[in-house]
């Protein structure tokens, strides 16, 4: 048996004893529906929040950063070495994709990149602001 002790927005105090689904159906009707619609959406927004909270979503961005946490650009690389160590982890990107996630993490400053002979190296950004 579940009971519900409800104060209405009046200051009006309720309380309603039956099972779940009739305690569900006097909140709904004495709320318009409204008070149990939204607990449900707060439920969601913070159960998906949690969650993506959990676990780190496979974007490329976010595997370069896990690339750069692993020491993988202590040496300048250019885009096909990324694009082959990720290939190697069983993640396959174009480097057309690869190359706006590579700028992105240069303009957070998690990159520099240095540009040798007519193409890019990333490498890593130390302590000082250099290798």
């Amino acid at each position: 048996m579940a009971k519900a002790n409800i104060t209405t927005k009046q200051g009006t105090k309720i309380t309603v004893e039956g099972d779940a689904r009739e305690v569900a159906a006097v909140i709904s009707q004495l709320e318009g529906g409204s008070q149990a619609q939204e607990y449900r959406q707060r439920k969601r927004a913070s159960s998906s929040s949690s969650s993506i909270k959990r676990e780190q979503k496979t974007t490329p961005v976010n595997l370069v950063s896990s690339l750069i946490d692993g020491g993988f650009f202590r040496k300048p690389k250019d885009l096909g070495a990324v694009k082959t160590a990720l290939e190697e982890l069983g993640h396959f990107y174009p480097v057309t994709t690869l190359s706006p996630a590579l700028l992105r993490l240069v303009r957070k400053r998690q990159l520099r990149r240095i540009k040798e002979k007519k193409r890019w190296l990333y490498t890593r950004v130390t302590e000082n602001g250099h290798d």
